[in-house]
């Protein structure tokens, strides 16, 4: 851990209980990445507050390549071509929007059409 995360004042505890052999397992799990027990389960609790979900990751990129599918589609329908201009302004705006949309669904919101 860092020096400057040591400055800031922790007060309040989190328990909670495991068997003997989880604590054996969970102890050699710390001291493999040389932090203390009690380190790494901050340090895993913490990271939980800023980590995106497997399936959050996921599903993004999976609607970011239908929002990129359904634009060109729509794209090459009007126009007959996509230009690689028009192609990259598409992928910078799916790549800002993309994380959101799938958070959104995953809460149990709807999805904004591309």
């Amino acid at each position: 851990m860092e020096k400057l995360e040591k400055a800031v004042l922790r007060n309040k505890s989190i328990g909670t209980k495991v068997s003997e052999g989880e604590y054996g397992q969970l102890e050699k799990l710390a001291e493999g990445r040389g932090l203390t027990l009690s380190e790494w389960l901050r340090e895993l609790a913490l990271t939980e507050l800023t980590a995106h979900s497997a399936d959050e990751i996921i599903l993004a990129e999976v609607l970011a390549l239908r929002m990129l599918l359904l634009n060109t589609v729509q794209a090459l329908g009007k126009k007959g071509e996509v230009t690689t201009e028009q192609l990259r302004k598409l992928i910078e705006r799916i790549d800002r929007e993309k994380q959101a949309k799938a958070a959104a669904l995953l809460n149990g919101g709807k999805e904004a059409q591309p």
